[in-house]
């Protein structure tokens, strides 16, 4: 497998600070010889914070961050001084990455806005001092709580790429092509299956100074629900796309067939994909007469739009931006 810095799966230890004690103290000085109590409140635990920033693409840089750790809290002293709160981790993130308790496989955090905070683990509460349990008939009391201890686990951070248009299709179908074509991106290509292995993001330039995303995605073969070829690698980052382009080559033995088995696959990992937005194009329809394009064309859904075009020969590429722009921008039904 080619060595990469797209890293979009990770898993972290995690560890919250305790908090600090509350002190058990009693006021004395040249002055006071018996003062009441006097004994401040434990710090707060650091908490573990997500922050989005929207100039991360990957989590490479949590690959060396195994453990976090954060930093407990101060215990309380005399004078009714409350201990330092422990210091925050701030784990900087892509926008669309999720965090999933390992354990019980929960989504604990999303991050989808440059600078949006989540707590991810809360850190300790600290403990109050005897100062709080002084009462009319105790007035010296010798009882102070100690911190609530922090909490830990393993956390699963995953990235699902966020883009308004995500390339569906079979590996070696055209998708790192036509990015390459419409965007100013540069995927790898090359004549055979999984040339890409990672998402590639690129930003298309529509008229007037408008543009959208588009991310070609790793090529799905049959059973990629199931964890066959990149399998769960691929599927999770179309979760997020608006609109999703299916790519079929105009040489591919039955276009239909191939338009239902990815279809099917996108099922099968989670049904809720068919509720978005379909375009099907046709690649390299330059080898392709008027007369052929008709019968292909009659093979393929009627109520999905789809078009004819060539990378190489740049056909067709202007009516599919025109396209994907339209669906992206049309208006939403209110009910």
């Amino acid at each position: 497998m080619e060595k990469t810095n797209f890293i979009d799966y990770i898993r972290i230890f995690c560890r919250s600070g305790h908090g600090g004690a509350g002190s058990k103290h009693f006021m004395r000085n040249k002055l006071t010889a018996m003062g009441g109590p006097d004994g401040g409140d434990g710090g707060r635990g650091g908490h573990i914070i997500l922050r989005g920033n929207e100039q991360l693409w990957t989590l490479l840089h949590l690959r060396y961050y195994k453990n976090v750790l954060a930093e407990d809290g101060e215990n309380g002293n005399k004078n009714n001084m409350t201990g330092r709160e422990g210091k925050d981790i701030i784990i900087e993130v892509p926008l669309g990455t999720i965090a999933k308790d390992e354990e019980t496989g929960k989504v604990q955090a999303e991050i989808l806005e440059h600078g949006q905070e989540v707590i991810l683990m809360k850190g300790g509460r600290g403990g109050l001092g005897n100062q709080h349990f002084a009462t009319p008939t105790n007035q010296a009391p010798e009882h102070s709580q100690p911190g609530e201890p922090g909490v830990e686990g393993w956390k699963l951070v995953e990235l699902k790429v966020l883009a308004d248009v995500g390339l569906v299709g079979f590996p070696n179908a055209g998708k790192s092509t036509l990015l390459s074509v419409i965007t100013a991106a540069k995927p790898k290509i090359a004549n055979y299956a999984f040339t890409t292995l990672t998402p590639q993001l690129g930003m298309v330039e529509y008229r007037d100074g408008k543009s959208f995303c588009i991310a070609d995605l790793p090529g799905i073969i049959e059973g990629a629900a199931e964890g066959k070829g990149l399998g769960h690698r691929f599927l999770r980052h179309i979760e997020r796309n608006s609109c999703l382009l299916f790519l079929i080559p105009a040489d591919s033995d039955n276009h239909k067939k191939e338009f239902e088995i990815l279809l099917n696959e996108l099922k099968e990992y989670n049904p809720e994909l068919l509720q978005k937005d379909f375009v099907i194009a046709i690649s390299k329809s330059d080898m392709l007469d008027d007369e052929l394009k008709e019968a292909i064309a009659s093979e393929l859904p009627a109520d999905i739009p789809h078009l004819f075009i060539s990378s190489v020969a740049q056909q067709g590429l202007q009516e599919l931006k025109d396209t994907l722009w339209s669906i992206l921008n049309k208006p939403v039904n209110k009910q």
